[in-house]
């Protein structure tokens, strides 16, 4: 296995790639999505259009296996930047990291580590203060949740990460078995980088 970081436009012919990935680890809990190739790759163009964006990409000989993408929350959709922006942050100052996938049978290797390794190096490198994320929140009863489902806070925590119960967004997506989108909750983490 290894992990190579790609830059702005190097990382448009790994976009067909990174798209099956998203759809393929997305389908678990907690996000339960039911994506199209043809959304995901018109999704992922704005890490090609960010020149200080970057994706972290983990692999199996040829085969990609996980991946994390980050880039200027500045780049970012509105909705993402919109709670930033109504707590009065400087978006200039935070690097955002989007989506941090892994198949489940490369999973406690620690690759999940260099994936924010390897962001939080690009954050320095572009010289941003601040990175965040933000995760889905699904009730503790959901029908659909697995009996030995984990949540991430334990690990996002003890990489200095701390959850801003006050940024919060919806994204809207299609759950599996579900004929339309609805919108699920998103709350953010952060912390500081210097």
């Amino acid at each position: 296995m290894r992990v190579e970081s790609f830059f702005g436009k190097d990382i448009h012919p790994l976009i067909p790639r990174l798209a099956e990935l998203r759809i393929k680890v997305f389908y678990d809990f907690p996000y339960l999505y039911e994506g199209s190739l043809d959304y995901e790759k018109d999704y992922l163009k704005v890490y090609t259009e960010s020149d200080r964006s970057v994706l972290v990409a983990a692999f199996d000989g040829d085969r990609l296996i996980g991946a994390a993408t980050a880039l200027p929350l500045s780049d970012e959709a509105d909705y993402v930047k919109a709670p930033f922006i109504k707590a009065g942050m400087n978006l200039e100052d935070i690097y955002y990291f989007g989506e941090s996938i892994l198949l489940k049978e490369y999973r406690g290797l620690g690759l999940g580590h260099q994936f924010f390794d390897g962001r939080e190096k690009a954050a320095l490198k572009f010289n941003f203060k601040k990175s965040a994320f933000c995760g889905v929140q699904r009730p503790e009863n959901h029908p659909m949740r697995p009996k030995d489902y984990r949540p991430l806070d334990e690990f996002w925590s003890k990489r200095g990460y701390v959850r801003q119960d006050d940024l919060r967004s919806e994204f809207s997506w299609q759950d599996i078995g579900e004929g339309h989108e609805t919108k699920k909750t998103m709350i953010y983490w952060m912390r500081s980088l210097c």
